[in-house]
């Protein structure tokens, strides 16, 4: 079936975006972007012009999301580029698997590689659950569509750059024993002044870096999950730890986590150029939301 013929007016607003990429007006094309997805259609870029698509929800996500959790943690990871770095993260799971109930979760987003051969050299026969995506899509989109369909108690996104040393599910899952905790991770930092956020160390923090972010069900039900509108990963771990926090929940940065960290291709792979316009136009994403809301701040300056 041949996709749908975008109207008139959305259209204009793709010829417009291209124009503003030829004259290198990057706020102008992504406020463009913005403004077509508010419309229902998803921007795609390709080396040689932008197309768009309806912007679909992930089939099933929602009944999955609204049923008990069927066990203790659901792992999830992303199938993007760099095979090498999911296969190092896979082994390093199932080398060191926690005490529990707990399944797998692979968001299958238009992977360069061949995902099924890959799994088959290094997941033991019991296969993960794979979601995937019509085409490649954003950041945001890929964790979103794997969260509502796990089934854990506690959802856990883990980055590809990172390679389990040791069993790193278990302490996380300790630290939802304090009921009013709905994020947790290896990872956290605070702000002062919502501007600049700090590595902060174990304990209470502002929010969960997404390297390794650990959500409650009833938390990620509160707030659904990632805004769409983060494309690229950065900052978008602040917006949705202070949607959850908003929501009536803590954060906690766990003691250290038995893992390596590797090269963060999300971040390498990108010239310095773009990958600082992308994270500074994702912070004005997040200071536009939520710049108005220092009583979310554990520790603001004095006003």
């Amino acid at each position: 079936m041949p996709p749908p013929t975008p109207p008139d007016d959305v259209r204009r607003l793709l010829d417009e975006r291209d124009a503003a990429r030829a004259a290198k007006d990057w706020d102008r094309a992504d406020a463009l972007r913005d403004e077509l997805a508010g419309m229902g259609w998803e921007v795609q870029d390709a080396s040689g012009g932008s197309t768009v698509r309806p912007i679909r929800p992930a089939e099933g996500a929602e009944p999955r999301l609204t049923e008990p959790a069927a066990v203790a943690a659901s792992v999830q990871v992303v199938a993007e580029e760099d095979p090498d770095d999911l296969a190092r993260l896979l082994r390093g799971l199932f080398a060191h698997p926690p005490p529990t109930a707990w399944e797998l979760v692979i968001v299958s987003n238009a992977p360069a590689f061949d995902l099924d051969a890959l799994l088959a050299s290094v997941v033991p026969p019991v296969g993960p659950v794979i979601v995937p995506t019509e085409g490649r899509v954003g950041w945001a989109d890929a964790r979103t569509m794997g969260m509502v369909r796990s089934s854990g108690d506690i959802t856990i996104l883990l980055d590809t750059s990172l390679e389990p040393i040791g069993d790193l599910v278990a302490p996380l899952i300790a630290a939802f024993d304090d009921p009013s905790v709905g994020l947790a991770g290896g990872w956290g930092v605070t702000s002062a002044d919502m501007r600049e956020f700090v590595d902060a160390p174990p304990g209470e923090v502002d929010a969960i870096e997404g390297y390794c972010l650990a959500v409650r069900r009833e938390a990620l039900r509160a707030v659904g999950g990632f805004d769409r509108r983060f494309r690229f990963y950065r900052n978008a771990d602040l917006d949705f730890s202070f949607a959850v926090r908003d929501a009536g929940w803590r954060a906690v940065r766990t003691e250290p986590l038995p893992v390596a960290r590797h090269e963060h291709r999300g971040w390498t792979s990108l010239p310095e150029a773009e990958r600082d316009r992308l994270s500074k136009r994702n912070f004005y994403r997040f200071l536009d939301r939520w710049r108005d809301r220092p009583d979310l701040l554990l520790h603001p300056h004095d006003r």
